[in-house]
């Protein structure tokens, strides 16, 4: 329903006229005050009744249901100033909606066909009320208020048209729905997702002193470092020919392989075909520590002191090629390298490879090992590096008003993307839907985030349009908050212009975990999609004191239950030099 006549853009310059002069494909007005209200309809068809009559045929110039009026010979009426093809304007009528059985997705055009200069509006239904697409929340309306629209519209001049949501074929066109299926986290808090959980429930933080020799005389000595050695729980030569990351990668993805119901071992004890597997993973350096000790050794030793393996284990696609060499999966191992922002621009990456059939099931997520005295020092240097004593509390703040740094970490966490139709297709549990995801860049500065918070709406405007949502949608936002002063206030900038200033929960998790790296986003993606499948939002530690400007409801002291309005929730990640990348979650019946 849209312009169906191709009128011309010339202006409307009303001027009166008697009844005979009116012809055919005259812009009517029956008074000048409907036309100042831009009531106009078109003359279909003209029949002198009498010396003293006219009866006239009227049509709403957009397209609707004709009329008639009679008009004395003397009487005088309001033209437009341009004529329209009268044939070309369709003879439609609004349709009765009283009988419809309205369900949330459809759609209700509305066009007021009587101004010819009218743009049609769309409504969307969500959760039980019609809302103006890209409108405010004001702006709903219910079930009963759509039907007396559709009731009235032809004597108003009106048209109505109901869109009903698409029932999804067996063999869905376009692109697929993708859901999460399994999950698995090598973190501060310990290794699997469970320990993951309980810790953030119960407000526990994962950060250390340092304590190996090599760490003596830096002025920052703490971080957020996994308790337990990773190559412990790998066969011993496997874990030799992996970095620290990479082992990371492997534990978290073998549990996610589990979780989502999968047989031990990888693709062909599960009867998948490899080629229709994937690997998406992020990392920043992934493990710096491999590089360094390659140079210290040349030092002391010579070339001969070099081991051969290095090189291999020195990139940060090693981690992804573990996964993919450990689970036999060959459709694909991508490593994707954008700051900090890189776990979630992987994850988002997958769901696009998935979405358009390059592959049926993915593991996605980061993983970084860079707890190395250069990587500490350089921090420092740039005086990022939060301090203070773990066993006092949680030495990062963020959104606190005495925030002065964040802490570097360390870790893993992977996601099992599916198509949805293969994963009901095996009766897979499904944790919720990976619904879309948005990319932006600052183009601000090489570390410092832009303070205006621009780059961070538009990726946040994105992942909300990607998932096909609104942004009254979002239910909850997993904020990356570094704590940084001027990260997390251009962060909080941009969530309060997306947002409107609805008092959306936020949580913040790196008082928990401190700053992983290249793994921030996958790991607190896990945590995202346990938030939407238990309806508990985690509490953000660190923040005893909210700074003021900061101007959100951040979830703070102890979990609070997920709201029941709207059904996205956001994953944000941020990365020096102006990367911007945020996951958009949708949970599931």
């Amino acid at each position: 329903m849209t312009h169906s006549t191709e009128t011309p853009e010339v202006p409307i310059r009303p001027y009166e006229v008697t009844a005979p002069e009116v012809v055919p494909g005259d812009l009517f007005a029956l008074t000048p005050g409907e036309a100042a209200r831009h009531r106009w309809h078109v003359v279909t068809h003209t029949l002198p009744e009498s010396p003293e009559v006219i009866r006239v045929t009227l049509r709403p110039p957009l397209g609707g249901v004709d009329h008639e009026v009679v008009l004395r010979r003397e009487q005088r009426v309001t033209v437009g100033g341009r004529r329209l093809d009268e044939a070309a304007i369709p003879l439609v009528s609004s349709p009765a909606l009283d009988g419809v059985e309205f369900r949330d997705g459809d759609r209700l055009h509305t066009l007021r066909a009587v101004d010819p200069h009218a743009r049609e509006v769309t409504y969307v239904r969500r959760w039980g009320a019609w809302q103006r697409d890209g409108g405010p929340a004001e702006s709903r309306v219910s079930d009963d208020d759509v039907r007396r629209w559709a009731a009235g519209a032809d004597r108003a001049g009106d048209l109505v048209r109901h869109e009903p949501r698409p029932l999804r074929a067996a063999e869905a066109a376009g692109a697929r729905r993708v859901v999460v299926t399994g999950l698995g986290a090598v973190t501060p808090l310990g290794v699997g997702t469970g320990e993951l959980w309980d810790g953030l429930l119960e407000g526990r933080h994962g950060i250390r002193e340092l304590a190996g020799e090599e760490f003596d005389g830096l002025p920052v000595r703490i971080a957020g470092t996994v308790p337990v050695d990773p190559a412990g729980l790998l066969p011993r030569p496997a874990a030799r020919r992996m970095n620290r990351a990479a082992q990371f990668a492997v534990l978290a993805a073998r549990e996610a392989w589990a979780d989502a119901g999968y047989a031990d071992g990888g693709t062909r004890e599960s009867g998948l075909d490899p080629e229709r597997v994937g690997v998406s993973l992020g990392a920043i350096l992934g493990d710096a520590s491999v590089l360094v000790g390659g140079d210290r050794r040349l030092r002391d030793r010579g070339p001969r002191g070099v081991p051969p393996l290095t090189t291999p284990m020195t990139v940060p696609s090693q981690a992804a090629s573990q996964v993919s060499l450990d689970l036999h999966i060959t459709g694909e191992a991508r490593t994707v390298t954008s700051a900090c922002a890189s776990g979630t621009e992987a994850i988002g990456q997958a769901v696009d490879r998935i979405r358009f059939g390059r592959v049926d099931v993915a593991l996605a997520g980061g993983a970084e090992a860079v707890v190395t005295p250069a990587i500490m020092a350089s921090f420092a240097a740039m005086r990022a590096l939060a301090g203070g004593d773990p066993a006092a509390g949680s030495p990062s703040h963020p959104f606190a008003r005495d925030r002065d740094g964040f802490v570097n970490g360390e870790g893993a966490g992977v996601l099992v993307l599916e198509s949805e139709e293969h994963a009901r297709a095996r009766g897979a549990r499904v944790y919720c839907e990976a619904a879309g995801w948005g990319l932006s860049a600052d183009a601000h500065h090489v570390a410092a985030p832009d303070p205006t918070g621009d780059g961070i709406a538009l990726a946040l405007r994105r992942a909300v349009r990607d998932a096909g949502g609104l942004l009254d949608d979002v239910v909850h936002v997993n904020a990356h908050a570094t704590a940084t002063v001027d990260g997390d206030l251009a962060e909080a900038r941009a969530l309060r212009t997306v947002l409107g200033g609805r008092e959306v929960p936020v949580t913040a998790l790196k008082g928990h975990l401190g700053h992983l790296q290249g793994a921030a986003g996958g790991v607190e993606a896990v945590a995202a999609v346990l938030t939407l499948h238990h309806g508990v939002m985690p509490p953000t530690v660190g923040c005893a004191e909210l700074d003021d400007a900061i101007g959100l409801d951040v979830v703070r002291g102890a979990p609070r239950a997920l709201p029941d309005t709207g059904d996205l929730l956001l994953s944000n990640s941020f990365g020096f030099g102006g990367h911007n990348a945020v996951l958009a979650l949708r949970r599931v019946a």
